[in-house]
C-alpha cells in the first residue's frame, strides 16, 4: 500500500449522539478532514475535532448537475490522498447509505493502490425504525430511491412496507439540487394508488439532527400527499395495506420434512 489512505466514516443522523469511537479515532488521527453536512452546526462541531476539516458543501450550487458535484467532491478527498496524507471523509448518517462519494472515492483510492475503508454508522433508516416502531422483520420492507422508483418499472408487495427516501425531489430528470411539485406527485400517486388506495394512511418521516429536534411524524391519508410541505430530507413510509397470503404448499412441505426421522 502507498502512503496516503482514506476512511470515510458516518457522523450519524443526530448532533453529538451517534458518533462511534473508531470514526472519531479516524477524524481525530487525520491529517486532512473533508466534512459532508447539511447543518452548519454540525460542521462547527466536527472542527473542534481537528484543525484541518475543510467543507464539502461549497461545491453544491442551485444550478449544478449533483453528478458533478459528486466528481468535483471525490477528486478533492483523493488529491490529499494521492500525496500522502491520511484522509478522512466525515458524512451525515452513514457514509455508504444514500452517499455515493465515498463509495466512489473508496474505489477509486484502492485502485489506485492506497488503503480505503468506510466505517458503519447510524443512518436515517435506523431512526425511521426506532421512531416509527417499526420491525422490518415483522412484515419486510422495501427501500426504493423516489425518482427511480417512478421512472422504473417495480415489483411492490403491499403486505410489507415501503418506503421512498428523497420524496422531496421525486421525478427530478434533472439532477439538479432542487425541489419537485403537486405535477411530479400526482404521476407518484398515480403510481401508488391501485396498490394503496386514496385513503391509506401514510407517514412523512425525517429524522432530528439535533439534540433538541424530535423527528418530524406526520401522518395523513395518501391523497393529501400531493400538497404537503415537504423537503429533499423527507421520507415516505407506506404501511402493509394487505395482509400477508400463506403459501400453503411450501407451508405443507416444510411440515412433512420436519416430521421426518420423528422430529417434532
Amino acid at each position: 500500500m502507498k502512503s496516503g489512505s482514506l476512511a470515510c466514516v458516518g457522523l450519524g443522523m443526530t448532533l453529538g449522539a451517534h458518533l462511534a469511537p473508531r470514526a472519531r479515532s479516524f477524524i481525530e488521527d487525520a491529517d486532512v478532514v473533508f466534512v459532508a453536512a447539511s447543518d452548519p452546526l454540525v460542521e462547527l462541531w466536527v472542527q473542534g475535532m481537528h484543525l484541518d476539516v475543510r467543507s464539502l458543501q461549497p461545491y453544491y450550487a442551485t444550478d449544478k448537475i449533483r453528478s458533478q458535484t459528486y466528481d468535483e467532491m471525490v477528486a478533492a478527498m483523493l488529491e490529499q490522498v494521492f500525496v500522502g496524507k491520511r484522509v478522512c471523509g466525515a458524512f451525515y448518517g452513514h457514509p455508504g447509505v444514500f452517499a455515493c462519494v465515498p463509495h466512489r472515492a473508496i474505489q477509486q483510492a484502492r485502485e489506485a493502490g492506497y488503503d480505503a475503508v468506510m466505517e458503519a454508522a447510524v443512518s436515517a433508516e435506523d431512526c425511521l425504525y426506532a421512531d416509527l416502531g417499526i420491525d422490518p422483520g415483522t412484515f419486510g420492507c422495501q427501500h426504493y430511491e423516489a425518482s427511480q422508483f417512478m421512472m422504473y418499472r417495480r415489483m411492490v408487495d403491499p403486505s410489507a412496507y415501503l418506503v421512498l427516501w428523497q420524496i422531496g425531489v421525486a421525478g427530478d430528470p434533472t439532477l439538479l439540487s432542487r425541489g419537485t411539485g403537486a405535477a411530479h406527485r400526482q404521476i407518484l400517486l398515480e403510481l401508488l394508488r391501485p396498490l394503496y388506495g386514496d385513503d391509506h394512511e401514510v407517514v412523512i418521516y425525517q429524522a432530528a439532527t439535533l439534540p433538541m429536534d424530535t423527528p418530524r411524524i406526520e401522518r395523513m391519508p395518501l391523497r393529501e400527499l400531493l400538497h404537503a410541505s415537504l423537503n429533499d430530507a423527507a421520507t415516505l413510509v407506506l404501511p402493509p395495506s394487505r395482509s400477508m397470503e400463506p403459501n400453503a404448499g411450501v407451508v405443507a412441505r416444510l411440515r412433512r420434512l420436519s416430521t421426518i426421522g420423528g422430529q417434532p
